[in-house]
């Protein structure tokens, strides 16, 4: 897939990543990918339309024990909305999520030690180092220009594996809601550059799996349509 649009402007000098990438492997597994559908997304989300009237799911804090907690407590902490921003720089991919304040290195769309600061060929797949899913809420994402994208998904359950998951194609002009406990990769814009707007659990807890250390491979996501 050719990237598109214009060359990116976003400044990420001097951001301060939430995690530092895990390097060092030449393994890849490629993911299947599929277009997202209300049928396809059965598990996972589903598609949404208008962003701000869709309700974001929040789970109640867990019991500790055998009592359990009270009725209309542990769910308090609402919902919080921002723009998270992506932007290939060159063949890396970079994020920052201004609904929690959190920047991201996301993965590569070449082997990261080869990365080039600029992109003169195709991007054909991004290579992803982890994923996460957030056991208190759901989160939605949309794309504020309408642009197309993709994000590797899988079921819940903390017996992940890379061939768990599947790529999805988001087309242009729907956005993508996603349960909790629902893994997820990074949200791959095929642009250049790439705003949407995020709605999530305030509270934001993450889970998350590092590949490189426990499978010894990237999760490759195809930048193509199915």
């Amino acid at each position: 897939m050719r990237a598109r649009g214009h060359n990116p402007v976003m400044d990420i000098a001097g951001w301060e990543f939430v995690h530092v990438p895990t390097t060092g492997v030449r393994q890849a597994h490629e993911t299947p990918i599929v277009l997202a559908t209300e049928a396809s997304l059965k598990g996972y989300g589903c598609l949404v339309d208008d962003p701000k009237s869709f309700p974001i799911e929040i789970v109640r804090w867990p019991a500790p024990g055998w009592r359990p907690i009270d009725v209309n407590t542990g769910d308090q902490g609402g919902v919080t909305e921002g723009v998270f921003e992506f932007c290939w720089k060159g063949e890396t991919l970079y994020a920052r999520n201004n609904a929690v304040g959190d920047s991201y290195l996301f993965g590569w769309s070449n082997w990261p030690e080869e990365a080039a600061a600029t992109c003169a060929r195709h991007r054909e797949r991004a290579l992803i180092w982890r994923a996460n899913y957030h056991p208190d809420g759901g989160q939605l994402f949309y794309p504020l220009k309408g642009q197309s994208f993709v994000v590797p998904l899988a079921l819940p359950g903390d017996d992940v594996s890379p061939e768990k998951f599947v790529t999805f194609w988001c087309e242009g002009g729907s956005g993508l809601y996603l349960h909790p406990n629902v893994w997820h990769g990074a949200v791959v814009p095929l642009d250049d550059e790439a705003e949407f707007l995020d709605r999530q659990g305030r509270v934001h807890a993450r889970v998350s799996v590092d590949f490189v250390k426990e499978f010894g491979c990237y999760l490759a996501a195809p930048l193509r349509r199915p």
